[in-house]
């Protein structure tokens, strides 16, 4: 909370404090309590909660969130049918207090976020508990599995869990889930029935600064430290062969823009953040950083080719489907641990491509920059290897719809 500020807003909510206001609104309505942590899991909950809305036409809902990004992002964007508030610490006295704000009539929790006061309180009150796209990153299971003892009888007291594949079912079972609680849907992330639209948001932008028409942009999305570097050396090189080649870098972590800047600043290439290009009349940048929160997908309309961040200097990998969604091509390191078996599919159908190093990133990206079909073929079979996960938000709310309370 220190690191990206902002914290101090409404800080009582951490702590089971809820002003009258809020009272007030949740006084005489049950609501459905949706739990995510930062912002690729907000916009889970957020999906999920329409399609909950269009099964129950009167819902209301509270989402509640961990960071200052996530909470940004949720009062930014969602409809005035949600409240949006801090999550309360998972400690008990204060568990209470917001089991006594809030009253919901089921609570779902996005991904690995299981807490044993929350799950505990909501057992005891009779309220029905679930875990929707649930994700176990091999760091997580390996931890959970050594300490099966403590954490199993918190997982048995689920009472649904969708899980985004078939090989799923076994880890979550292993962990102590009752397996007929556990429902393969397909991930709510990956589902291209309800992916936000990518608005060309950039697009002033090109305008003011290139005369070509053949408009090429590397694009990072999601990096971590030392990608940014390296980005920056691959489009260096790259742009003795194609003149009018852009960068733009997404970090995955706005707090690091002054970090990033001061790496590129010493590099023979003219940098300047989006919110600055974007409000003056001309621009003229190699590369434009990204200094915004939870706008990614929108920016994505305008890359040529997408690297993944977190698969090269880094370990876990980042999402590849939103770039995919926004129909572009999409490039990944050798660490995609955390979308392993997602990254196997893209890879193994030609749907991705996957690199070891600088070299081999250059030479792939100058590849797909030269061969618009290589990229069209790409994104075309990336679309075909996601199909699985189509409907994937409907089953799930179809699911938690018909959890009742339990009597």
């Amino acid at each position: 909370m220190i690191r990206r500020g902002g914290y101090r807003e409404k800080f009582g909510q951490r702590l089971g404090i809820y002003d009258s206001e809020v009272r007030n609104r949740l006084s005489n309505q049950r609501v459905t309590w949706l739990h995510a942590v930062s912002v690729g899991e907000v916009n889970i909950a957020l999906k999920l909660a329409s399609a909950l809305r269009a099964l129950q036409l009167d819902l209301h809902c509270v989402l509640t969130t961990t960071t200052t990004t996530g909470f940004a992002l949720a009062r930014k964007t969602a409809p005035p049918w949600i409240e949006v508030m801090y999550t309360p610490l998972d400690y008990w006295p204060i568990m209470r207090c917001a089991f006594s704000v809030i009253r919901p009539a089921r609570i779902v929790l996005v991904e690995a976020e299981v807490w044993p006061n929350l799950a505990a309180a909501a057992h005891a009150r009779r309220i029905p508990l679930a875990l929707v796209n649930a994700r176990l990153s091999p760091r997580s299971e390996r931890r959970y599995r050594r300490f099966r003892f403590f954490v199993a009888p918190t997982f048995r007291l689920l009472d649904l869990v969708c899980v985004p594949e078939r090989g799923d079912v076994e880890r979550w079972t292993a962990l102590g889930v009752s397996r007929s609680r556990i429902h393969v849907t397909g991930s709510i992330k990956f589902d291209p029935d309800v992916q936000p639209q990518s608005v060309p948001v950039a697009a002033s932008l090109w305008d003011a600064s290139v005369e070509t028409t053949e408009r090429l942009v590397l694009f990072g999305g999601s990096t971590h430290r030392g990608e940014e570097e390296i980005l920056v050396r691959v489009f260096l090189r790259l742009r003795e062969q194609f003149p009018s080649l852009r960068l733009f870098i997404a970090p995955r972590h706005v707090e690091r823009l002054q970090e990033i800047r001061a790496h590129l600043d010493a590099m023979p290439l003219r940098v300047t953040l989006a919110s600055e290009a974007l409000t003056s009349d001309a621009v003229d940048a190699d590369c434009v950083l990204l200094d915004t929160t939870g706008e990614l997908q929108r920016w994505y309309g305008i890359a040529t080719v997408v690297f993944v961040g977190k698969s090269l200097a880094a370990h876990g990998g980042q999402n590849p489907v939103e770039p995919i969604l926004a129909g572009k091509p999409v490039v990944f390191g050798p660490h995609m641990e955390n979308f392993a078996t997602l990254a196997k599919t893209l890879v193994s159908n030609n749907a991705a491509m996957q690199v070891n190093d600088t070299d081999s990133l250059e030479r792939i990206v100058g590849e797909l920059l030269r061969d618009s079909e290589s990229r069209q073929r790409l994104v075309k079979n990336a679309h075909a290897a996601l199909s699985e996960h189509e409907g994937a938000t409907a089953r799930a709310a179809k699911l938690i719809h018909e959890l009742q309370p339990k009597r």
